[in-house]
C-alpha cells in the first residue's frame, strides 16, 4: 500500500468514526427491527445459549444469529443499551468506507475512490442505516465483497482465480449466515445475468470451481442451520423457510406496498447520487476493459436488487438497501465522467437536482414547524389513523435548530448549480456529497430523536418505569419487541405466563399491566372487563389487570 493511499485510509476510518459514533445511543431503539435483534442479543446474554435465536425466550425463526452474535460481543463491552446494538453497524460503516475507497482506487485512482466513498457517506438513506441496530448493513457488505470477488474471478485479465473463488463463497456464506439463503438468491441472480449479458461466457465457471463454490458456501452460509437440524430443532429451520416464502409471497406485517415503492425510496432516500443515475446508461470511450466489466457487474447488482424486492409482496424500506453499493458507484462514475467532459450536464439536470433537493430540503426545513401547526392539520381531516393523530399530538420539544438540516443540504445544491455555471464541476460535487453528508448527520441528531418521541417515547417510558418492579408486561392487539427490551423481562420461571390468554384470565401470580393502541381500546375492554385504564398517552393506552 502506497503512503498516501495508506494515509488516506487512516483519515477515511477516523472520518467514518466521527460520523457514525457520537450520540450513537442517545435516542431509544425504534420497534420493530432494531429493539427486534437487540432483545435476541440480550437474551443470548442473560441464558448463556449463543447457539439458539430467541424473543421472549421463545425460538424466533426469522434470523440466523451472526448479527446477534456482533451485538452480543459489543453488549459485553458496552452494556445492554442502545449505543451496543448499534456499534456493530458504526464499524460496518466504516469498513464500507473504507472498502468502496480502496475499491475505487484500485480501479481508477484516489480522486474517484473519494468520490465513490462520499457518494455513500452523503447520501440520506446509507449514511443513516450505519447508525441503526438494523441486520442489513453487514448483509449488504457481506454480499457485496462476494459479487466484488467474482468481479475479479470474471475479470477477463484474471489468471489465478481459485483465491478469488474462495473469498466470494465465504463472503456470501456470511451473508446467509446474517440474514439468511436470500444471500445466495441475490448473488445467483447477479451471476445468471452477468453469463445472459455476456454470450458465450458460460465456459468461465468449471464444473469443479462450481462444486467447490457450492461446497464453501454450504459449509460457511448453512453451518448454523445443519446444528439446529442435528441437535433436534429442525422446527425452527422449517419455520424459517416458511417465514422467508412468506415474505417473498404475502404482505407481511402490513408492509405490502406497489411495485414502484423503492423506485422512490431510492430517488429521494439516495438523493443527491440518485439524479446522477440517470446519466449512467451512458458508455465511457475511455472506459478500460476491466472498469468496463466492473461497470456491467454494478449495473446487474442494480436491476437485479431493484427489481426483486420491487415483485415480491412485502416491500420496507431496507430491503433495496443493498443497491446503494451499485448507485453510489455509479453516481461517482458519472462524477468524474462529467468532469473529463465526456458526459454532458444539461440544464434539465440542474433542474431535477433543485426539484427533489428542494422537496427533500422543505420536509428537513419544515418539521420542526409541524408542532406549530398540527392543531390545524389535524383539523383537515386528512390523516384518517386515529393512533397516528394522537401520534402528531404528542408534546415535543423542538430545539429550533432543526430547519438547519434543510437549509444545509439546499446551500450544497445550490453550490453545486453555481460551480457548474463555472465549469467547476469536480469541486460542485465535492460541495454537494460534503453538505448533504453534514445535513444527514445533523439530521440524525436533531430530528430523529424527536421523531421518536412522536412515534414511540410514551410506550417506552410506561416499560421502563416497570423495569425493577416483579410484574408481567404484555401488548394488546399490536407486534411490538420494546416491552421485552425496555422492561429488561428475565427468563419466567413459570412457562405459562408467556401466553397471553393466561396473562388476561388465569390464576396470576404477580400484578401484569398490558399496553395497545388507542384504536383497540373500546373492544379490548368489552373483552377483558378485567382491565382498568390506568392512563393515555400519545396514542397508546396503558391497562392493569385489576385481579
Amino acid at each position: 500500500m502506497k503512503l498516501s493511499t495508506l494515509r488516506w485510509n487512516i483519515f477515511i476510518a477516523i472520518a467514518g468514526l466521527m460520523l457514525f459514533i457520537p450520540f450513537l445511543g442517545s435516542v431509544h431503539l425504534f420497534d420493530w427491527d432494531e429493539i427486534n435483534f437487540a432483545e435476541a442479543a440480550r437474551e443470548m446474554i442473560l441464558t448463556g445459549d449463543y447457539s439458539h435465536v430467541q424473543i421472549n425466550f421463545q425460538p424466533f425463526w426469522e434470523k440466523p444469529p451472526l448479527f446477534l452474535w456482533m451485538q452480543v460481543i459489543s453488549m459485553k463491552f458496552f452494556g445492554i443499551n442502545e449505543f451496543a446494538a448499534r456499534f456493530p453497524n458504526a464499524i460496518c460503516g466504516v469498513a464500507t468506507l473504507l472498502v468502496l475507497f480502496n475499491i475505487g482506487s484500485k480501479l481508477y485512482n484516489t480522486n474517484f475512490g473519494l468520490l465513490w466513498v462520499l457518494s455513500y457517506a452523503g447520501s440520506l438513506l446509507p449514511q443513516f442505516y450505519f447508525r441503526s441496530g438494523i441486520i442489513d448493513p453487514w448483509f449488504n457488505l457481506f454480499i457485496f465483497l462476494g459479487i466484488y470477488q467474482a468481479i475479479i474471478y470474471t475479470s477477463p485479465d484474471k489468471e489465478n482465480r481459485l483465491k478469488n473463488l474462495f473469498l466470494s463463497a465465504v463472503f456470501i456464506g456470511l451473508g446467509i449466515l446474517t440474514k439468511g439463503p436470500v444471500a445466495l438468491l441475490i448473488f445467483g441472480l447477479c451471476v445468471v445475468f452477468y453469463l445472459l449479458a455476456k454470450e458465450g461466457s458460460w465456459y468461465i465457471i468449471s464444473l469443479s470451481h462450481f462444486l467447490l463454490f457450492s461446497f464453501l458456501v454450504l459449509l460457511t452460509g448453512f453451518s448454523w442451520f445443519i446444528i439446529e437440524v442435528l441437535s433436534g430443532r429442525q422446527e425452527v429451520v422449517i419455520e424459517f423457510i416458511e417465514y422467508q416464502i412468506r415474505l417473498f409471497s404475502q404482505g407481511e406485517s402490513g408492509h405490502g406496498q406497489p411495485f414502484y415503492y423503492h423506485f422512490i425510496i431510492l430517488l429521494f432516500g439516495c438523493f443527491p447520487v440518485s439524479i446522477l443515475f440517470f446519466l449512467s446508461f451512458k458508455r465511457s470511450d475511455t472506459d478500460n476493459q476491466v472498469q468496463r466489466h466492473f461497470k456491467v457487474w454494478m449495473q446487474i447488482m442494480f436491476w437485479v436488487v431493484l427489481v426483486l424486492f420491487s415483485m415480491v409482496t412485502t416491500k420496507i424500506v431496507h430491503y433495496s438497501s443493498l443497491t446503494y453499493f451499485p448507485l453510489t458507484f455509479l453516481g461517482a462514475w458519472v462524477a468524474i465522467k462529467i468532469s473529463a467532459d465526456e458526459i454532458v450536464w444539461r440544464t434539465r439536470n440542474s433542474f431535477a437536482l433543485l426539484a427533489i433537493g428542494g422537496l427533500v430540503a422543505l420536509v428537513l426545513t419544515s418539521l420542526q414547524f409541524v408542532e406549530n401547526f398540527k392543531e390545524k392539520i389535524i383539523a383537515l381531516n386528512i390523516i384518517k389513523d386515529e393512533f397516528a393523530v394522537a401520534n402528531i399530538m404528542s408534546k415535543v420539544e423542538w430545539s429550533g435548530y432543526e430547519f438547519f438540516t434543510g437549509i444545509l443540504l439546499f446551500s450544497g445544491v445550490i453550490a453545486f448549480v453555481f460551480c457548474v455555471k463555472l465549469r467547476l464541476f469536480e469541486k460542485g460535487f465535492y460541495l454537494l456529497l460534503l453538505s448533504s453528508m453534514l445535513a444527514t448527520w445533523f439530521a440524525s441528531l436533531l430530528i430523529v430523536p424527536k421523531a421518536e418521541q412522536y412515534t414511540q417515547r410514551a410506550a417506552i417510558d410506561f416499560y421502563e418505569s416497570l423495569k425493577d418492579k416483579d410484574c408481567y408486561v404484555e401488548t394488546l392487539d399490536f407486534k411490538s419487541y420494546a416491552y421485552l427490551f425496555y422492561s429488561d423481562k428475565q427468563r419466567p420461571n413459570n412457562p405459562i405466563s408467556l401466553e397471553l390468554k393466561w396473562l388476561l384470565k388465569g390464576e396470576i401470580d404477580k400484578p401484569v399491566y398490558f399496553v395497545s393502541k388507542n384504536t383497540k381500546e373500546t373492544q379490548i375492554l368489552h373483552y377483558n372487563p378485567q382491565l382498568e385504564v390506568l392512563y393515555r398517552k400519545n396514542g397508546f393506552v396503558f391497562y392493569r389487570r385489576k385481579n
